[in-house]
């Protein structure tokens, strides 16, 4: 894994604090709205099996538990994950998760194959130096194809548009048209962009096939603070229909796209 664990495991609430302000929430809430609608179903309901990579502060896995899935996290920050252990804590979850330090880029040999039906892997690419390689392990180990992983990564589009729109940055926004890297403004590094293309093949190299695509922050982050404070839940609701039109979809902050093992029988495109 790149510099970005480092700047994590310094500075952990830093980035709590962040998901509590409404771009924050809306970069959780709405890939884990989006995900819900591909969760695995059977007859009679089965105890589900999920992986968080990369997990944080543990918000995505709390809620994950809450569902009645057996979850575990995975991180290298051992700050960050003496916040997600507070978090599954507080929600009585503790019996239903299992948190482990580890650097989530190098999976082989943490899990046993195929051992999972949900896998997250949100916001965590764009620290990491190979991600072929980490799909590739992820693939590895979904249970089946009816598995799904749930990948958000950072839109190279969106880079534009925010130079463009939020910072009135024209040469910035030309820029941001090839760059393969922003600079992190929370922390001050870099991470790496993704282009839906790029984000695509990598699937389709560790053959996994897109069931679904999803824009996450298509205009939040150029409303006015007033209105991002006072009118969230109405932003969500606006954000997720967007968020599924292709249209819109391309020019998100975040893209997330949903996918399962090669063959599904269940696989479809929206």
């Amino acid at each position: 894994m790149g510099s970005g664990e480092n700047r994590f495991e310094a500075d952990a609430g830093r980035y709590a604090a962040y998901l509590t302000t409404p771009e924050g929430r809306l970069r959780a809430d709405l890939p884990f709205a989006n995900l819900q609608e591909f969760l695995p179903t059977s007859s009679p309901p089965k105890v589900l099996n999920a992986l968080d990579l990369g997990a944080g502060t543990g918000a995505a896995a709390v809620r994950l538990a809450q569902l009645g899935m057996h979850v575990t996290l995975l991180d290298s920050s051992a700050r960050m994950l003496e916040l997600a252990e507070h978090a599954i804590n507080e929600a009585a979850v503790g019996d239903q998760v299992v948190v482990r330090l580890g650097d989530a880029s190098q999976l082989d040999g943490f899990f046993a194959p195929r051992s999972f039906d949900i896998i997250l892997c949100h916001n965590f690419l764009e620290y990491v130096d190979d991600s072929a390689a980490v799909f590739r392990s992820i693939s590895r180990l979904m249970r089946n194809s009816s598995a799904i992983l749930s990948v958000l990564v950072r839109n190279q589009a969106g880079e534009v548009m925010k130079a463009a729109l939020q910072a009135g940055d024209l040469g910035a926004a030309e820029r941001n048209l090839t760059s393969p890297w922003a600079q992190e403004s929370l922390y001050g590094g870099q991470l790496r962009l993704f282009t839906p293309e790029t984000l695509e093949t990598l699937l389709k190299d560790a053959s996994l096939t897109i069931r679904a695509r999803r824009g996450v922050r298509v205009i939040a982050d150029y409303l006015p603070s007033e209105v991002r404070a006072l009118d969230y839940d109405r932003i969500l609701a606006l954000e997720h229909k967007l968020g599924q039109r292709y249209e819109f979809c391309g020019v998100a902050r975040y893209l997330q796209c949903v996918a399962s093992p090669v063959n599904s029988a269940s696989s479809r495109e929206e």
